[in-house]
């Protein structure tokens, strides 16, 4: 299963964070984009924000993590600072090479 630089960051910053250690942080924001739709090798930066507001407080909360929406928010002002995904693999990305466009 591929994962991009958006959804390592976040479980990096997760783990530095809490006390989550690297397997439970990982799948602690797995569940989260599950629950969202979407998956760890093709989420985006601008639906990780989406998901960090408004799906993770609660996972966490069910983990025992104390100020749940305080983490999200500081994993959400990290996240534009994250490495954007050079895999670059989402449709219009495929097509846009077959295309030759790229």
């Amino acid at each position: 299963m591929k994962s991009n630089a958006v959804f390592e960051a976040v479980c990096g910053e997760l783990e530095a964070r809490t006390s989550l250690d690297r397997l439970e942080a990982r799948g602690t924001v797995r569940l989260a984009l599950k629950g969202a739709g979407l998956e760890p090798g093709s989420v985006t930066a601008d639906q990780m924000a989406v998901v960090l507001e408004r799906v993770l407080p609660g996972e966490l909360s069910q983990r025992g993590i104390d100020q749940a929406d305080a983490v999200c928010a500081a994993l959400r002002t990290a996240l534009p600072s994250a490495p954007a995904d050079e895999a670059g693999d989402s449709p219009e990305a495929v097509f846009a090479r077959l295309g030759g466009e790229a």
